[in-house]
């Protein structure tokens, strides 16, 4: 069976069990039961339209349901008859799903589970590990963000901008388990541009295409982390850099510039460079403007300052970052490197020493540990 056409299909089918009247919770657990149905038959007789097959067979089992349950008998009443036999609505409610999922009374890593779930096809036992955490504890987080959305119903446009920052969320949460969940977001926010013309959609897009093209050069063979200034370039997907480009340069030209647009503008310029000592850092630092307007976020600011150590010396970065809250996370890890290009060896190592407990994660841990140990090993030579 075809996994990818199946997860692709899962949310129109959602959609459309939605819109005939079935709440969210129940509608998804039906498309869940739906799917298991399609692993045990289609395999030995594929339908000839798997979408029609599946709304079919999804609102069987919710009408089933909703007829077993003696506590919603008066809801049964109002439940339509089963629709005659044929193609599926053409009608694409998957938008309206995204805003769903990405509904403001959620938390955020709710949001991310329930999109997982209901847009991207994934199980409960996926999610749980991509996040490593117990499938009991991610099934209560979805259940419990289905019963938060349930009876839902949309009578103005939903938030675009949420819906993009749970897709910035997934993205970012890199890779784990047997779901890739980087490429994952890079599926789901490609189905997102193909049903609403937006501008930050296809910023979010391009920045994703343009970060996703460097993973094979992130890590080193042993699993450490390779900075990007020296990452192997020739492992980048020219490809991806490509198409992510071009979509930038469409969405910029729209001149409605937004927050993921300016970031996919830095990572464009990054990927453009032949080598780490060719980046434009003077006009990744415009950027870096741009977004901090857009933002006013102090980790544009931290990320800002590495920009103008890079284009006007280490100690203007410092100048910059000086301006900065020094609780801000990876602001140690900060000062260490532009310390370090400032030739204060010493001072550099007591920072990434100081760093390394502040990392959110063990390979960025182990990294900073690396850096402090090469940092006293020179000096003792």
């Amino acid at each position: 069976m075809d996994e990818a056409l199946v997860r692709s299909l899962t949310p129109a089918v959602l959609a459309i069990l939605v819109r005939r009247g079935a709440d969210f919770a129940a509608a998804e657990d039906a498309v869940q039961d739906a799917l298991v149905e399609a692993v045990r038959v289609w395999p030995d007789d594929p339908p000839r339209d798997p979408k029609g097959w599946l709304v079919t067979v999804a609102w069987r089992r919710f009408l089933d349901a909703t007829r077993a349950d003696t506590a919603r008998r008066r809801r049964e009443d109002r439940v339509d008859e089963e629709p005659a036999r044929g193609p599926a609505s053409g009608t694409d409610d998957t938008l309206q799903l995204y805003f769903l999922c990405a509904h403001p009374s959620l938390t955020a890593s709710s949001a991310v589970a329930l999109t997982l779930r209901a847009v991207g096809g994934l199980t409960t036992r996926q999610i749980a590990q991509a996040y490593l955490v117990p499938e009991a504890t991610m099934a209560q987080r979805v259940s419990r963000a289905k019963r938060t959305v349930s009876g839902v119903r949309f009578d103005r446009p939903g938030d675009v901008a949420t819906v993009l920052r749970v897709l910035y969320l997934v993205f970012n949460e890199g890779y784990s388990g047997d779901v890739d969940l980087s490429a994952e977001a890079v599926r789901l926010t490609r189905q997102l541009a193909a049903v609403i013309d937006h501008p930050e959609v296809a910023g979010l897009l391009a920045l994703m295409l343009l970060h996703h093209a460097r993973r094979a050069a992130r890590t080193a063979p042993d699993g450490s982390l390779v900075p990007l200034a020296e990452q192997d370039r020739g492992r980048w997907d020219t490809g991806a850099i490509a198409e992510g480009v071009e979509i930038l340069q469409a969405a910029l030209a729209r001149d409605r510039l937004g927050e993921f647009q300016a970031q996919a503008a830095i990572a464009a310029l990054h990927a453009d460079a032949p080598t780490a000592e060719e980046t434009d850092w003077a006009q990744i630092v415009e950027w870096y403007d741009e977004l901090a307007a857009l933002t006013d976020s102090p980790v544009v600011r931290l990320n800002r300052a590495v920009a103008v150590g890079e284009a006007d010396g280490p100690r203007a970065g410092l100048a910059a970052l000086a301006a900065l809250d020094d609780t801000l996370p990876r602001y140690t890890a900060v000062a260490a490197y532009l310390h370090e290009r400032d030739g204060d060896l010493a001072t550099a190592a007591r920072l990434y020493a100081q760093a390394a407990p502040k990392a959110p994660n063990l390979a960025e841990r182990d990294h900073l540990t690396r850096q402090a140990a090469r940092l006293n090993t020179r000096r003792e030579r």
